[in-house]
């Protein structure tokens, strides 16, 4: 396991108990470097959508309990947002929270000189993503994809 990995797994540990009392739900948790600043990001959602309230106290918490802990040594950033409306579907939860709702997916590479996708989601496995895009089903492997995300319809 990666020193990222490690970190994003111990503080999802640490906010599962906050959600809760919260009743929020932890989308996704991710420590990435961005130019020379570290951040440690909580997206947490719910049915009726998060406010900046729900966000300032997990983060009180969230912040607290990480003090506490003391397992991650670089100074970093911490960011506690919601995953927004354009959120990335990262996680099989994710996918399965999305079926039947519209998606944009990019790939790595092109297919037929095209890299990106939309369509509705209906269905994913280990290996694939398939999605209905003009009524007719397009299956992708998950390895050539490098973005999958809900679709923004204005």
């Amino acid at each position: 396991m990666s020193k990222r990995e490690d970190y994003e797994n111990r503080t999802e540990e640490l906010l599962t108990p906050i959600a809760e009392v919260r009743q929020v739900e932890i989308y996704d948790v991710e420590y990435v470097k961005e130019g020379s600043d570290y951040y440690l990001r909580a997206y947490i959602d719910k049915p009726e959508g998060v406010n900046i309230l729900d966000c300032e106290n997990v983060s009180r918490a969230l912040s607290e309990a990480l003090d506490k802990a003391d397992f991650i040594p670089d100074a970093y950033i911490l960011e506690v947002s919601s995953p927004g409306l354009g959120r990335t579907l990262k996680k099989d939860k994710h996918l399965q929270k999305s079926i039947g709702e519209e998606v944009e997916i990019k790939l790595f590479k092109p297919i037929d000189k095209c890299k990106e996708f939309s369509g509705i989601l209906e269905s994913f496995n280990a290996d694939n993503i398939t999605i209905t895009e003009n009524g007719s089903p397009r299956t992708f492997a998950r390895a050539d994809i490098a973005l999958i995300r809900l679709a923004l319809d204005f």
